[in-house]
């Protein structure tokens, strides 16, 4: 087995993709052997239920250039994709699906334009057409993303793109425990240069989404990509303190033109506990933020099996060239 660092590691997280994993092995070997590129492929089962850990072995048996690790169990596709791209030893690294929802196609062009100098190449997916709810879901996630986050998340960006060595090495000192990858992409505030291509007709396979876990996902997303997000309860207090003020200063002048001014008096207490419990909750939750930052250091894994891994550390980053 060569030693050598590879100048493209290409991650493939699975999960129940017997059907896809033969196939889109084969067409990145075909597209990045077309770019004269050296690599590794590394597949990361999330433990599948079908044949995929066993069909992906049968493909590190046949080349040293593939590579597999298998999960103790389902860690979610937030984690497992990060933690297999951590593994990953070459000079960049692309992350995609299995499924073909990420064309193949386009890793040559990814591989062009990183050697042309760019740190991070993501493709972005033309949106085709949607259910009205749908669309309008996605339009209000991205504005308030947009609105409450500390850095600008892509949109329609899947995290399927090329990465620089040092970008993965910046993401990975973060050590994010619930890594919402291609929002920590912009994060690092290296250049992006954006590829776009059609959606695809057709997927192989069967979407493992749902509604609820891309709403998990979406979630995760605004969770980690903000620490406004949590702070919002602050411009609530103080939203509720300004009608406590209101409301007293309302409560004697009812009482002078023969109003009900104890009703007021009544509102002006109730919204003064409102701004309290708004203030303390965001109190609160600023400093489990602040916890949950100096204390991270829970693994995004764990490992059952390698297959194919070169037992030596990693070697120092080398020119693109």
């Amino acid at each position: 087995m060569t030693t050598d660092r590879p100048g493209i590691s290409v991650v493939i997280p699975c999960y129940n993709e017997e059907d896809n994993a033969a196939q889109i092995a084969a067409a990145v070997v075909a597209e990045l052997e077309r770019a004269r590129a050296s690599f590794e492929i590394i597949f990361i089962d999330n433990a599948s239920t079908d044949r995929t850990a066993e069909i992906v072995r049968g493909l590190c048996a046949a080349d040293p250039r593939v590579r597999l690790i298998v999960n103790t169990r389902n860690f979610g596709q937030m984690r497992s994709p990060t933690h297999g791209i951590f593994q990953a030893r070459g000079r960049a690294v692309v992350g995609m699906c299995a499924d073909f929802q990420d064309p193949p196609e386009l890793l040559g062009r990814f591989v062009e334009q990183w050697r042309a100098g760019f740190d991070i190449v993501l493709g972005v997916r033309e949106q085709g057409r949607s259910t009205f709810v749908f669309g309008s879901l996605r339009r209000i996630f991205y504005w308030f993303a947009g609105k409450v986050g500390e850095y600008r998340i892509i949109p329609d960006a899947t995290g399927f793109g090329l990465y620089d060595r040092k970008v993965v090495d910046a993401i990975a000192s973060l050590r994010e425990p619930e890594p919402f990858f291609r929002g920590m992409l912009v994060e690092t505030g290296y250049p992006v240069d954006i590829v776009r291509y059609p959606r695809p007709g057709r997927l192989r396979g069967v979407s493992k989404n749902n509604f609820l876990t891309l709403l998990d996902f979406a979630l995760s997303g605004l969770a980690s990509s903000s620490k406004n997000l949590i702070r919002l309860t602050f411009p609530v207090a103080a939203l509720c303190g300004m009608l406590a003020a209101m409301s007293l200063v309302a409560a004697p002048i009812a009482w002078l033109v023969g109003g009900a001014g104890g009703w007021w008096l009544v509102a002006a207490v109730v919204q003064l506990q409102f701004a309290l419990l708004f203030g303390f909750l965001g109190l609160i939750g600023d400093q489990a933020r602040l916890v949950s930052e100096r204390t991270r250091g829970t693994p995004l894994v764990v490992e059952r099996e390698r297959v194919n891994f070169p037992a030596e550390p990693r070697l120092p980053v080398e020119p693109r060239r």
